[in-house]
């Protein structure tokens, strides 16, 4: 089993305490994944843009204990103690244990905040992930030859891939940048289904620094959860079609990103969106994310798209709020756009401007 390989050998050093600090972005899928099987693997292969201003920092700080029959640990949002976040944290120990057997020697406390607004609809679980990932395998580093884990190694980086996947699918796109894909396909070398990989291939001038901006439509909870809406691609009747067009994008998508070509950009971007939510509109029982406020700025996107000869477009991911992608130079125009007609249709008019980012980074 390739998963055997992040099991590490016994440690050669003891840590009595200390901590860690990792700030990790989101990221947005251009080619989406819907639908896994076995352990949090993907059923297609998908493919993101990391972000730079949406991450998450998180700070872990370790006790040494008794070995104990349980983990021992507590996670603070913005200083305040989030028991509601526990349970998932709690689960992602369980899956990793055996690549971090060091977990119940130690008492943690978890400390994350987000540059982004709490229940802003932005769904922080990559960028949470990934942190939590990274904090984790840089102090594995450290009982293994007492360095800082200043710089993690590519092997480093990768399990700490590995690890973030066990507790978010998409949060093992969020390590690297610009663009990471995960999951095997034929075309791309070196892809997998256990961790994200860089997009081997030249990437075009015109892609990059390009912007995000993420309209915030609605900030509750969604009214169903993206683990239900994957599982509900188990008993799907487009579901191999799905998993088949997503790939053939893909396969698309590799030479449009190297010569430039953004309307062809376009057309699987926006394409790709409205079949990620068309599997929820027509699985069993059935579902709708989006919100009339989401279809009204689409909309505004296509007709300012056909007055002016925009090149913005739009995703979405499993939820309301809507990503505005578009190339550098037209920023300003853009922004004047979002301002004028489509802030109006975000929750308080508030919406994030991002850009294409490089990764995690170290505090």
């Amino acid at each position: 089993m390739l998963e055997a390989k992040f099991i590490p050998k016994p440690y050669s050093l003891n840590l009595e305490k200390g901590s860690v600090s990792w700030q990790s972005p989101s990221n947005i899928a251009l080619v989406k994944y819907w639908g896994k099987y076995g352990e949090q693997l993907p059923k297609n292969t998908s493919i993101s843009f990391t972000l730079s201003n949406c991450h998450t920092n998180t700070k872990l700080s370790f006790e040494k204990v008794n070995a104990s029959s349980k983990f021992q640990f507590e996670v603070f949002l913005d200083g305040r103690r989030e028991i509601s976040f526990e349970p998932k944290v709690l689960k992602f120990f369980e899956r990793v244990q055996v690549y971090l057997p060091f977990l119940k020697d130690y008492k943690f406390r978890i400390e994350t905040s987000n540059s982004f607004p709490h229940s802003s609809g932005i769904a922080s679980s990559a960028s949470g992930m990934s942190a939590l990932a990274l904090c984790l395998v840089n102090m594995e580093v450290q009982l293994q030859s007492g360095m800082d884990g200043q710089s993690l190694s590519e092997a480093e980086i990768q399990k700490a891939s590995f690890l973030a996947r066990l507790g978010s699918g998409s949060a093992c796109r969020s390590l690297e940048g610009p663009l990471i894909v995960w999951g095997v396909h034929p075309e791309i070398e070196g892809s997998s289904n256990l961790f994200g990989t860089k997009f081997p291939f030249k990437i075009h001038p015109k892609f990059s620094n390009y912007r995000d901006c993420i309209l915030l439509v609605d900030k509750g909870e969604k009214q169903v959860s993206s683990t239900v809406g994957h599982d509900l691609m188990h008993k799907h009747p487009f579901a191999e079609q799905r998993f088949e067009q997503a790939q053939s994008n893909l396969s698309k998508l590799i030479p449009i990103l190297k010569n430039g070509d953004i309307p062809e950009f376009i057309k699987i971007v926006e394409s790709e969106a409205l079949s990620l939510h068309a599997m929820m509109l027509t699985s069993m029982p059935y579902f709708i994310l989006m919100k009339p406020n989401t279809l009204e700025i689409i909309n505004r996107i296509w007709e300012f798209r056909k007055k002016t000869n925009s090149l913005a477009c739009f995703t979405l991911d499993a939820g309301a709020n809507v990503h505005l992608l578009y190339p550098e130079w037209e920023a300003e125009t853009v922004l004047q756009f979002i301002k004028l007609e489509l802030a109006d249709f975000c929750k308080n008019k508030e919406f994030i401007v991002d850009q294409v980012g490089f990764g995690a980074t170290m505090n």
